[in-house]
């Protein structure tokens, strides 16, 4: 009898135990809301809104917002959905409503752009990435991808013609979820562009360039040609010829001003060794540093050339004349005749010259 009640206790805890440990696994498993949600797919699922939502944790009751943005849901409205599957006695922590925000990974327009640019780098005679300018086919805005598209865009293909300067150029993303990459295909047309020097009013001819003439603007190469002048080297030059406003320079189109102008009166410099001498004169060419002008030399009436070495100032070179050769100074004595007797500085009496035998 002592064995039995023994037997019969040990039971009775048993059960206790169990029922006890029971009703603490249904605590820990109850469901309970969450208040803000991220998902990195198109759909919203139980799981995804309810902790502890156990088997019911796949099903599906939402489509996700779209890409990169975010929504909400009424708690009541999210309770009513989780009933009709059966998920009941949901601790909502008094919250009024859910948020819920779908991952995505967003590729700005400018960093589409220049992808396509370095795709097309030196292809056909293109240049480095920076000159090509691009003109899409449909504008390209920022683009949202799905999250799992986490690889970087490496081109799989890139077509350029030259003639008509069309481009066709795809990039693949590797994908975390899938095998299969996604794709991205751009088309459009690129030239390349150099930065130049570009006139804000017209120039006469022989017109002075000044700072506030120049702006500096990226101009087709083709237009430009490979002589396309910088601001720097614009500024102070002289207009070979009539330039008009909006016009791109070239080198081709500037000369350096002219320090002489024709029939201006210049300074005629002549120099020679030992000799420097100035006298008016009048230009009769115009000419810039280094150049060979005529000038009318307004006391003798006579046309010289002389070189422009500055404004108003021109150089006459006179030729040195060449000293004669000096004579040999030893000479031998010739049969019969006799040194001529040298006259020595401090008085001395000079030496008989001998005799000759």
């Amino acid at each position: 009898m002592t064995i039995r009640s023994l037997l019969l206790a040990t039971a009775l805890l048993a059960v206790s135990a169990a029922a006890a440990s029971a009703q603490n696994d249904d605590a820990i498993a109850t469901p309970v809301l969450r208040a803000d949600v991220t998902v990195s797919g198109d759909l919203v699922r139980i799981g995804d809104v309810v902790d502890n939502a156990g088997t019911a944790a796949q099903i599906a009751i939402y489509r996700a917002p779209d890409l990169g943005t975010t929504g909400t849901l009424p708690t009541a409205q999210v309770l009513n959905t989780l009933r009709a599957h059966q998920v009941i006695g949901v601790d909502t922590h008094d919250i009024r409503e859910i948020t819920v925000t779908r991952l995505a990974r967003t590729l700005e327009a400018k960093d589409i752009e220049l992808e396509v640019a370095h795709a097309l780098e030196h292809r056909n005679g293109l240049g480095d990435a920076e000159n090509i300018s691009l003109t899409f086919d449909r504008d390209v805005e920022d683009l949202r991808l799905e999250a799992s598209n986490s690889g970087p865009m490496q081109t799989a293909s890139a077509r350029y013609d030259s003639r008509s300067g069309r481009f066709d150029v795809t990039f693949d993303i590797s994908n975390d979820s899938v095998v299969t990459p996604t794709r991205l295909r751009f088309t459009g047309t690129a030239i390349e562009t150099v930065a130049a020097a570009v006139l804000m009013r017209s120039l006469e001819r022989n017109e002075v360039i000044k700072a506030s003439d120049i702006v500096v603007e990226r101009r087709p190469k083709a237009e430009v040609g490979s002589d396309a002048a910088t601001r720097e080297g614009a500024v102070g030059m002289q207009a070979r010829h009539s330039l008009r406003a909006g016009q791109a320079l070239r080198v081709a189109d500037l000369a350096k001003p002219d320090l002489v102008q024709r029939d201006q009166t210049v300074t005629l410099t002549y120099q020679t060794a030992g000799l420097y001498l100035t006298i008016r004169g009048k230009a009769l060419d115009n000419g810039t540093e280094g150049d060979v002008v005529s000038v009318l030399n307004l006391q003798s009436k006579r046309t010289v050339s002389g070189v422009v070495i500055g404004r108003g100032q021109v150089a006459i070179q006179v030729a040195t004349p060449r000293a004669p050769e000096a004579q040999d100074s030893t000479s031998s004595l010739q049969p019969n005749e006799t040194a001529s007797p040298v006259a020595l500085a401090n008085g001395n009496t000079p030496p008989v010259a001998p005799k000759a035998e």
